[in-house]
């Protein structure tokens, strides 16, 4: 089973088991999150939302919180003007540990997903 879900206003398309990177979520490492916005369930059975998908749920375990590479930005203008900014994007790794339909399917992740999130 697979969903898309709506987290701090970006969609993205999950299974239980994976890894992804999300803007700052103020959580502890380890800490359980659960996202509500479900917008679509697809698998054996499709459900679509309108808009979102009534008693589904995401559940999701912080693994890590972060900053992204630098990135510089420079600004010229004629005349002897220059400015150098750079900027770090913070960001929070989730391992999504379950997927509940809200219809009694519910999709856990394995072990292995659980102990690769760890190393």
């Amino acid at each position: 089973m697979y969903t898309v879900v709506e987290i701090k206003g970006h969609q993205y398309k999950l299974k239980a088991g994976d890894l992804i990177d999300v803007e700052k979520i103020e959580a502890e490492e380890g800490n359980t999150v659960t996202f509500d916005q479900v917008l679509f369930i697809g698998g054996t059975k499709t459900i679509v939302g309108a808009p979102v998908v009534g008693g589904a749920k995401v559940t999701a375990t912080v693994v890590r919180q972060g900053r992204t590479r630098k990135i510089l930005v420079l600004k010229r203008k004629p005349g002897a003007y220059r400015r150098k900014n750079g900027h770090r994007q913070a960001y929070t790794g989730l391992l999504i540990t379950e997927i509940n339909d809200g219809q009694g399917g519910v999709t856990k992740a394995e072990a292995k997903a659980k102990a690769a999130a760890k190393k």
